[in-house]
């Protein structure tokens, strides 16, 4: 079944609009629809607190990276100051969903 996005109002994509949209396409009651929207992105989020990579097939691959300490400064007043090593996420999207971007005449992004 294809849930289709194209009545959102904002440009953002947002939690409250999902499960409004798994409300709305599918037939979920409103909790039923919150409480999955939540339950995935907290799956997402411990997954990655964890150091576990998520991939999501046709979507694209969540990753935690180590940044190593290094130099930087203050730019206001020039002053060195060292930047600590730090864990950071990266997103590298699919194929399929590079293609779909790059697909000006194609419908909407389904999900």
């Amino acid at each position: 079944m294809d849930i289709s996005v194209e009545s959102l109002e904002t440009p953002a994509l947002t939690k409250a609009q999902l499960a409004e949209l798994l409300f709305e396409q599918i037939g979920l009651n409103k909790r039923e629809s919150k409480d999955m929207i939540d339950a995935f992105f907290n799956l997402v989020s411990d997954s990655l607190v964890e150091g576990d990579d998520v991939k999501i097939s046709g979507f694209g691959n969540f990753q935690i990276r180590t940044k190593a300490p290094r130099p930087g400064r203050n730019p206001r007043t020039g002053e060195a100051i060292p930047i600590q090593s730090r864990r950071v996420v990266t997103f590298h999207a699919s194929h399929k969903l590079k293609e779909q971007i790059q697909d000006e005449g194609r419908t909407p992004v389904l999900l």
